[in-house]
Formats: structure tokens, sequence, C-alpha cells
């Protein structure tokens, strides 16, 4: 009996031991997996947020001055653009010779000039002027509205552009090229050794010099209407005849019916002229002529009707009377 109950009593403390070490394993398990599970404390979140704005910082400053460096190697030129103003204004004024004196005023006060006149004087009414002026671009506008303002009625106006920045740089960079063979074969020409190499030479830097030439003169040319806008002033006086412009004629079978109309206009017109000139004559001259006609009829009637004489005897033939 007491093997019994000792040996009852060994596996019950077995058992207990077995069981407690189990238990422990469990914890010692379980604890582990939720400390691998649980998530990070917020201090270590707020750490690492800190951490990689701090590293984005530092990258920041060095791609900006990557890129500020990128940007300053590239060189960016602003050309200014080259523009040609014209422009036509036709104003009726009161008196044609006191208006021309004031448009002349208005556009030196701007800074222009007077570079045509033409006048017609017919009478203080019917008088009109043709004024053609330079401006500075800056000061155009201002010198159009006074015009149409100052001087009278404004009948019409008409403004034209023309950009000519392509062209002048065009014209410009021949010029260099054009200045820069010349010089080539002026220092050729230094080296030249025969004569007729020295006049293939001069041939050449004489046809050289006439296109640098004629560049410089194309060259000076657009500075001048660059410059300097146009403004072509047309004064009326208060009766005179404003001329409407002219139309543009349609091209196609439209441009042609038109123009054979108007051909055809212009021949009536002519024909009818010449009627009229010549009818005047014709009726002074017709009674004349009538007059002349019969005049002629009747002398010929007159000679119709008188006898006509028996011929006379000719030579050889025998004596009647001896008969």
């Amino acid at each position: 009996m007491r093997r019994i109950r000792y040996g009852i009593a060994l596996s019950a403390a077995c058992a207990a031991l077995a069981l407690t070490s189990c238990g422990g394993s469990g914890s010692t398990l379980r604890s582990t997996s939720d400390t691998a599970g649980a998530p990070a404390p917020e201090s270590a979140v707020r750490e690492q947020a800190a951490t990689a704005e701090v590293q984005a910082k530092q990258r920041q400053p060095q791609k900006q001055g990557d890129q500020d460096s990128i940007v300053s190697n590239v060189k960016v030129t602003q050309q200014a653009r080259q523009v040609i103003y014209t422009g036509s204004m036709t104003v009726r004024v009161k008196q044609v010779a006191a208006a021309v004196e004031q448009a002349k005023q208005i556009v030196i006060a701007a800074g222009g000039y007077l570079s045509k006149e033409e006048s017609r004087s017919a009478s203080d009414s019917r008088d009109s002027a043709t004024l053609e002026f330079k401006i500075p671009p800056n000061g155009y506008g201002g010198v159009l509205g006074r015009l149409g303002k100052d001087l009278g009625k404004q009948i019409s106006m008409n403004q034209a552009t023309q950009d000519v920045t392509l062209q002048v740089a065009d014209v410009n960079s021949r010029l260099k090229s054009a200045e820069q063979a010349l010089e080539s074969l002026r220092s050729l020409l230094k080296r030249a050794d025969t004569i007729g190499h020295v006049l293939e030479v001069e041939r050449e830097i004489s046809a050289r010099e006439a296109d640098l030439e004629s560049l410089q003169a194309q060259q000076k040319e657009l500075a001048a209407q660059v410059s300097m806008a146009t403004l072509t002033l047309r004064l009326l006086g208060p009766v005179a005849v404003a001329e409407e412009p002219e139309e543009e004629e349609p091209a196609g079978f439209l441009g042609g019916l038109k123009s054979g109309w108007n051909g055809l206009v212009s021949f009536t017109k002519v024909v009818l002229t010449v009627l009229g000139a010549v009818l005047p004559w014709t009726i002074v001259a017709l009674p004349l002529v009538a007059l002349l006609v019969y005049l002629v009829r009747r002398a010929r009637a007159r000679r119709a009707g008188m006898p006509t004489p028996p011929p006379g005897p000719r030579a050889g033939d025998p004596d009647p009377e001896a008969a």
C-alpha cells in the first residue's frame, strides 16, 4: 500500500511539474509574441519622422543648388523687336494753310519732322495738302490722336505694322560674313605671287565690295524705317472732294468679269465723248454739204438737157455741096 501511495504521489508531483513548465513556456511565448505584434511607441515614430525631415532638408539645398547651377549656365538673350509703323490719315479742316502749320508744330513737338509736302490751291474752301511726316515710334500714337482731334474732322485712318526683326538679323549676319570674306581676300591678295592670281583676287574683291555696299545700304534703310514711323496726312478744305481708296480687284472669273465690264464702260464713254464732240460740227456742216450736192446735181442736169451739136466734117470726107 505504501508503494502505491508513493507511486501516486510521485506521479502527481511529476504532473504538477510538467504543467508548471508548460505554463511558463506558454507565458514566455505569449509575452514574446505580444511584444513582437505590439505597435511601436509614439516617441519612436516622432523620432523617425524628425530624422526623415532633417534628411530631406539636407538634400533639398543640394538639389536647389544643382538647379541654380544648371540655370546659371544658360544665357537668355532678349532681342528687341524691329517694327516699321506706317499710317495715313485724312482730315477735313476749315483752313488748309493754318492746319498745315499746326500739324507741323505737333509733329516737331513729338521729335519728328516733315519729309515731303504737296499742296493744291484752288480756293479757300477747295484747297488740299498732303504732308508726309517722320515720327519717333514712342510718340506715334499721341501724334495720331492730336492730329485727328485738333485739326478738324477725321475722315479716314489707316495703320499698318511690319515686323522686320528677322530681316534685320539676316542683313546684319550677311554683312558680317561679307566683311570677313573681304578681309580674307585682302590678306590673300598680299600673298598672291602671279599677275593672274592678283587680277582674279582683285575682281573677287570688287564684287565683294559691291555686295557689302548693297548690304550696308539695306541696313541703313531698315534702321531709318524702324527708328521713325511714317505718317501721310492729307488735309482737305470744307468742300474739297475726298478721293476714296481703291479697292483690290477680286481674282478669278469675277475679277475678269469686272475688268471686262469696266473696259466696256470705258470704251462706251470714249465713243460717246467723240460723238458729242463731232455732233456740233456735223449740225453746222450738214446744210453746206446738202447745198453742195444740190448744186452739183443741178449742173449735171443742165448739161444733160442741152442739145448736142452735129459733128463737123472730117478731113478727107467729100464736100456735100459739091455732091
